[in-house]
């Protein structure tokens, strides 16, 4: 969900965060990285954003996250020091209500589209193969299945990728309480 008025106040603290760089040779060098993990997991479901329908099966999940922290942490950002990943632990009780309600819509929105696709004729792949994106939920299956690959893929990045030689690489799972960016902020505030 984010944190509140987050991307304004950075915007105007460090502006220089939403210039257009076409060409990559002209980025500056940057020394720590944070990533909430969630969100790259959920674009990472979809080949495209809004096709419901065409949920890509887990396995392909797993392979384009990998290509996308690859190309991300060694192709384009190249932090030089830190590179912070964090997925979403359980979220205060507050906000538990708010999260049941949008996974109980996304499920109904799924299940809308799919029978638009299924009366457009479209090829839908078996039920049992789809990715339902409400299991990137802290606690499910999935998400103790997804850290525990992104330990392994860390683990091999630092042992075998020259690029990531040097880097202290931080993981929060999702079996840690609070959201990914509550947690970048945390770990921020405790590197001063």
């Amino acid at each position: 969900m984010g944190v509140p008025k987050f991307y304004r106040w950075l915007s105007e603290r460090f502006p220089k965060i939403n210039t257009v760089i076409s060409d990559l040779t002209l980025l500056p060098e940057f020394d720590n990285m944070y990533l909430d993990m969630n969100g790259i997991l959920h674009g990472c479901t979809h080949p495209s954003d809004d096709e419901l329908s065409k949920e890509r099966p887990e396995r392909e999940v797993v392979l384009a996250l990998f290509k996308y922290l690859d190309r991300l942490i060694t192709g384009i950002v190249k932090p030089r020091k830190i590179v912070y990943m964090a997925l979403d632990g359980v979220a205060p009780r507050a906000k538990m209500n708010q999260q049941r309600s949008r996974r109980f819509r996304s499920a109904k929105d799924r299940m809308a589209a799919l029978a638009e696709a299924k009366a457009r004729g479209e090829a839908l792949m078996d039920e049992a193969e789809a990715f339902d994106s409400n299991c990137i939920t802290p606690g499910t299956t999935f998400m103790i299945r997804m850290g525990e690959i992104l330990k392994f893929f860390i683990r091999k990045k630092l042992k075998e990728d020259p690029a990531w030689r040097g880097l202290t690489v931080v993981f929060s799972g999702a079996d840690v309480p609070g959201e990914g960016e509550h947690k970048i902020m945390q770990f921020i505030r405790e590197l001063r």
